[in-house]
């Protein structure tokens, strides 16, 4: 493993600060000062300014992400992030894929890149749910264009799942399941139709729910968990 991902790995910083670290000499493997571009085998030992670093496990949690919450580690605007919400002293861990600011429900965050671009990648089709409210009232039938596929500005959305869940006479909500992660889809989606999506909570990814999750709270997945997502 190249340096830079090995000190990553351990938590010490992003790759890009690990290399400036290395070329200012603070990076010692078995006591010789380390060079950029240099390999960590499994039996080297690895210093930054003197004290030994490891590898650390990967993490994974499981949030119920509330309105208000942006998907970053950081935002130059100073709005609050999904990290803002998470428990003190948690390795580097990433948001995986997004929520937009203003929806809500399960998000996966993790240090394991490799679930994440498991999760993300578009060939995999991960299914997302999604808990949708719209004002007023629309059919089953009235979704069949959303099943089949919508133009959402120069892009024609996949076939998915839709179905009513509740309907009144003042709002309806709809369960939608697709498998890709555009920008704002599922928002474009009903905006094709002419309806506005008033609540967008994400409520399942696969079969993991939010089940016992208050709003803002978050827990480590389980190793079972882990394994069932990384083969979805």
């Amino acid at each position: 493993m190249r340096i830079n991902k090995f000190l990553a790995a351990c938590g010490v910083a992003s790759r890009r600060e690990c290399d400036k670290l290395v070329e200012s000499g603070a990076v010692s493997i078995n006591g010789k000062t380390a060079q950029i571009g240099a390999d960590v085998g499994d039996d080297d030992v690895v210093t930054v300014n003197g004290t030994t670093v490891n590898v650390k496990k990967n993490e994974y949690y499981i949030l119920n992400k509330p309105k208000g919450y942006i998907c970053s580690v950081r935002d130059e605007k100073g709005r609050k992030t999904v990290l803002d919400l998470m428990p003190q002293g948690t390795g580097r861990i990433y948001p995986v894929g997004r929520l937009d600011y203003d929806s809500e429900g399960l998000l996966i965050l993790t240090t394991d890149g490799a679930l994440a671009q498991h999760l993300t990648h578009p060939s995999n089709e991960v299914p997302k749910t999604y808990l949708v409210k719209i004002e007023g009232t629309i059919t089953e039938a009235g979704l069949n264009p959303i099943r089949s596929g919508v133009d959402i500005g120069g892009y024609v959305t996949k076939k998915c799942k839709a179905h009513i869940v509740e309907t009144n006479k003042e709002y309806t909500k709809i369960h939608v399941t697709i498998t890709e992660g555009k920008n704002r889809e599922v928002r474009k989606m009903f905006e094709a139709i002419g309806k506005e999506v008033t609540l967008l909570k994400r409520i399942k990814i696969g079969e993991i729910t939010l089940r016992g999750l208050d709003r803002g709270a978050y827990r480590k997945l389980t190793k079972q968990e882990v394994a069932y997502l990384l083969s979805i």
